[in-house]
């Protein structure tokens, strides 16, 4: 197969009747004539993509900022309801140990009866605290407890909200997916994705280009890719990506690298 484009001539191939030579002229319109324009509108997306990378960006910053801040709550309750515990475990020992001793008191010497009565309403009056502190406890368990089902909604709210951008995001992976001959695989390992190029090289359009993307971190890296490219080049685009997080951009400069490799 034979394609030439950008030339300012026409290419036609004309075969003889005989099939024993081929007439070459440049008046008749070539192949590449013949086929639609196509307006990629690469400005128009580029915008569009810069606009919904900073609301997605935006979006999960918050998310991740609420559940922080919930889970650093949740901390501190739990925190404060085991101090509480412990207290009340060191009162109830103490409340313990004086009622061993006042009994031992009572036996010996009957006399110290009126002190018996006193270290009684001081009983009377640490447990009336303990008790009031137990139902204070209770209030609290309370609290954690609608803590934590306000945690588990906001976590399923933002699930559904996560689900629903992602189905947002599907006419856009198949603008490219269509029109860079791409496809977007697993790469078996999380947060890596494989992507898969073909129609790069003339010679055999199915012959597939790709490269993994790790995404595991706050900037993106190309763990591998085949052909082998220069990492110059990679860093050159990995570079652009992770300053203004188009995807778009970084897919079409990638292609262009394995076009350049295989030429």
């Amino acid at each position: 197969m034979a394609t030439m484009m950008g030339t300012p001539g026409r290419v036609r191939f004309d075969s003889s009747p005989s099939g024993h030579h081929s007439h070459f002229t440049t008046d008749a319109p070539s192949m590449a004539d013949s086929l639609p324009s196509v307006s990629f509108g690469f400005e128009d997306l580029r915008d569009r993509m810069a606009r919904f990378t900073v609301r997605f960006d935006e979006f999960i910053e918050k998310g991740r900022k609420r559940v922080l801040d919930e889970r650093n709550a949740f901390k501190m309750n739990v925190a404060e309801l085991q101090e509480d515990q412990r207290a009340r475990q060191r009162s109830l020992e103490i409340v313990s140990l004086k009622t061993s001793q006042h009994s031992q008191n009572v036996q010996k010497e009957s006399q110290e009866t009126a002190e018996m009565h006193a270290a009684i309403s001081q009983l009377t009056a640490t447990r009336d605290a303990q008790l009031a502190h137990r139902d204070q406890l209770k209030l609290q368990i309370a609290d954690v407890q609608k803590s934590i089902k306000q945690c588990k909604e906001a976590q399923q709210q933002h699930a559904r909200e996560l689900d629903s951008q992602a189905r947002h995001n599907v006419p856009e992976l198949s603008f490219w997916q269509d029109h860079l001959c791409l496809r977007i695989v697993g790469a078996g390992v999380d947060d890596q994705l494989k992507f898969v190029f073909t129609h790069i090289d003339d010679k055999d359009w199915e012959k597939e280009c790709w490269f993994e993307l790790g995404m595991g971190s706050s900037d993106y890296e190309v763990l591998q890719t085949r052909p082998k490219l220069e990492r110059d080049g990679i860093e050159e685009c990995l570079d652009r990506l992770n300053e203004t997080r188009e995807l778009g951009g970084f897919l079409k400069a990638m292609r262009g690298l394995f076009a350049a490799a295989l030429k």
